[in-house]
């Protein structure tokens, strides 16, 4: 993974993730290979912020059936990216 696209994904916009924005914190789905130094490079390159931290987690599959087929979505990795104080991403 040596570019920034290929560690982030999607910049979420949700109703949940949107209530983190006044605090300056935006989610990301990101890479599940990515390690927090790696998605703190990718957001400072892509979107030209500072970032002060970063939280990861793993949201986990889900069990699905399609008719008598058992089968599981996959395990997503998030990001919880917090930027400095007065920094700010647009998004159009």
């Amino acid at each position: 993974m040596n570019y920034a696209q290929d560690i982030i994904k999607a910049l979420i916009r949700t109703e949940k993730s949107t209530q983190y924005e006044p605090a300056g914190k935006y989610l990301f789905l990101v890479n599940n290979s990515a390690n927090k130094i790696q998605i703190k490079r990718a957001v400072e390159d892509v979107y030209k912020v500072k970032v002060e931290d970063v939280n990861t987690f793993i949201s986990a599959g889900k069990a699905k059936r399609v008719r008598y087929h058992l089968g599981r979505t996959a395990n997503l990795k998030k990001a919880v990216v917090t930027l400095k104080e007065g920094q700010k991403i647009t998004v159009a």
